[in-house]
This record gives C-alpha cells, structure tokens and sequence, in this order.
C-alpha cells in the first residue's frame, strides 16, 4: 500500500541533499570538533558553515547562534537561562495559553522558583490581543515569549507588533519558531526579536538537533554543566553530522521559498475548499489568512478523531488528531479549547500539514476518504 503523509508538522523525511552532505561526517571527517588536529578541525569547519546558513537565513550574526538537540531544548534555554540570568532585574513573563509545552513547562517550572507568569487567551482565531499584551506589562516583566506561529491550528501571531511593544518597553522577546521556519521569511532585526527557537526535523533536516538564536548582548545561563561548547552555553560534544544537515536543509528551504510556499498554499487550498464543500458539520480553526501555508486543521462533529485517524491508517494516511507531541494525551487541546470550540468539535478534529512532496491526487485520495469514513 502506498503511504500518503500528510503530517509534516509533526515531522519531515531527511532530504537527499541533506543526506549527502552529512554522510561524511559519519564516516570519513568523524573528528571532534573540539580537539586541535585536522580531523577535529574539519568538524569545527563545517559547524561554522552551519552556523553561517543558519544565521543567513535569520539575518543574524554568526554567533548568535547556538546548536541545540531539538526545539524543545532551545525553549527551554532560552525561557529558564534567560530568566535565572536576569532575576535580579525582574520575576514577571507573558506568554500564551496556546504555546507548545516546551514553553509552558518552562514557565511553569519558574512559577515553582518565584516567577510570575502571565499567559494570554487568545481569540477564536488563535491570536494574541496587543492591547491585552501591552496592559500585561509591569516594571517586573523582563520576557515576553510567544510563539511565531501555532503548531496545531497554523494562525501566525502579530510578530512584529509584539517585537515593537518589546522595544519600546524594554523587555527582551522570545519566540518559538519551530514551526515557521521555511514557512515564513524572518528577520530578527527587522523584527526585533531577540531570541528564537527552531527545530530541524520541521524543515527537512533530521530529528534531534535544533537551534537557538541569541541577540548580542544578551545574558543566559547555560542549564546543561559540562565542557565549553557552544560559547560556553550548552556543554556537550557537538552532533557534527547533523549540525551539517541543519544547516544544509535551512538554505535549501529557504532558495526554494517561493515555490515551495505556492505549492503548500495550492495543496491547502484545494483540501479546505472540497471538505468545506462536500463534508457536512465541518469546520476550519484557526486564521484563514495569516496561517501557516501547508497547515489545516478542521474539526468533524460527532466524530472521534482517534477514530478517524485509526481509519485513515488503514488507507495509508498519515495526519494527526493535534500536535504530534501530545497525540496520546487523553486531555483535549489546550489550544483548541482556548480557541473556544466545543468539546464536541475539539474530540473530532483532524490536523493535516501538507509537504514538499504531497501531490492535488494526493489531497483528492485524502479528502475522498475522509468523506467515506466520516459518513
């Protein structure tokens, strides 16, 4: 049987290109990138070559970025190093009630040592409201950390206008950008954002390594203990091969922006489009607008989405009731109950995140038999 994926949220295939380029550092340039002599040194090369594409493609400097092993820890380092670093100007952070759980875990460790945490409802559509950010603020906030674009629903927070908000108070702003990496063009600059979270198995890359940028300037606490890598901030040998990959996959999903976006956009389209039309009690959640381009997430009533998703594997579909990271969670979304949707439609939603490879066929094969299923 032919397996159709449709779950590139969740997780993408390693590139061939990325591929190729790592395999020598399995093998043949198997060097620490810490000691001195040429095989160690070649590593430390072609970490620099990662590090130049990762910060090009964020309009960074190269050493603001620091290799991690996945999304998850940037978050972590990010939101508790930054926080245990500056303690002393402050105990007060704003989020959301939408982010991932590696930010909400985060802050509510903290909440356990003293912080204060604020976090943001959202509207119907999953965005933030600027003016409920701005009266959130208090001379004690010294983060604000909010997401570039939700992982379940797809809508994009007002990223700019929140780095505004930030400047101007002098609050340093962190967001998690795992998902919109390769999807959105992001210049932290012009952003003003002052550190960001990503995660390259989201983009093409393999799983277990990520990345965090860090403004200059800024202070952090290294939560790992160990050697001196990554400037001192996260100890632990460094993952050669697929800091390579990383690097690799970030410039190519980034030259082929333009097409790759359309085509998503095309897929998305054509898939919300014929179930909005042909399934009955239906519903889209989420932005339709200022969305991710391959994200569609739609709510079925009175149908199980685990009962779903069990059907769909047997055609060969691969989607997701939700965020891959809490598919087995047996509580509802914390994000689609934050949105407001009734129990009933948050029990039967499916999440469909489109790929590079994905075909119109393809779509029409999945729309066909959810149709099926559903009836």
């Amino acid at each position: 049987m032919k397996i159709r994926y449709f779950d590139h949220a969740a997780t993408t295939p390693v590139r061939e290109e990325v591929i190729k380029e790592m395999l020598p550092y399995f093998g043949i340039e198997y060097g620490n990138a810490s000691v001195m002599y040429s095989l160690g040194r070649n590593a430390k090369r072609a970490m620099k070559e990662a590090r130049r594409r990762v910060a090009k493609a964020l309009n960074a400097d190269m050493n603001e970025i620091y290799f991690t092993s996945c999304g998850s820890e940037s978050d972590n380092l990010a939101i508790k190093g930054f926080a245990y670093a500056n303690k002393d100007k402050g105990n007060h952070i704003i989020t959301t009630k939408i982010e991932h759980h590696a930010v909400l875990d985060s802050c509510k460790t903290l909440e356990k040592q003293g912080f204060n945490v604020t976090y943001l409802g959202v509207d119907e559509e999953g965005r933030i409201s600027l003016e409920e950010l701005t009266n959130a603020i208090t001379d004690q906030t010294i983060l604000i950390s909010i997401m570039f674009a939700n992982n379940e629903i797809g809508t994009i927070e007002p990223i700019e206008e929140i780095g505004k908000i930030a400047k101007e108070k002098n609050i340093i702003f962190h967001t998690d950008a795992v998902q919109a990496i390769g999807n959105v063009k992001i210049d932290v600059k012009r952003l003003n954002i002052d550190m960001l979270s990503l995660s390259g198995h989201k983009f093409y890359a393999p799983k277990g390594v990520g990345a965090l940028y860090v403004k200059n300037g800024i202070n952090f606490t290294k939560l790992q203990d160990g050697g001196g890598q990554e400037n001192n901030k996260r100890a632990g040998t460094e993952n050669v091969a697929e800091i390579v990959g990383l690097g690799k996959a970030i410039e190519i999903i980034y030259n082929e922006y333009e097409e790759y976006n359309e085509s998503l956009k095309k897929l998305r389209d054509h898939y919300i489009t014929r179930v909005q039309n042909e399934i009955k009690d239906s519903k889209v959640n989420g932005d339709m607008l200022r969305r991710l381009p391959g994200n569609a997430n739609i709510s079925f009533k009175n149908v199980m989405g685990s009962k779903l998703l069990f059907e769909l594997d047997r055609y060969g579909i691969c989607a997701s009731a939700g965020s891959a990271c809490s598919t087995n969670n047996v509580e509802p979304s914390h994000v689609l109950t934050a949105i407001g949707l009734d129990k009933d439609l948050i029990e039967g939603t499916l999440r469909v995140s489109f790929g590079k490879d994905n075909t119109i066929d393809d779509v029409d094969y999945l729309v066909d038999k959810i149709k099926e299923i559903v009836n």
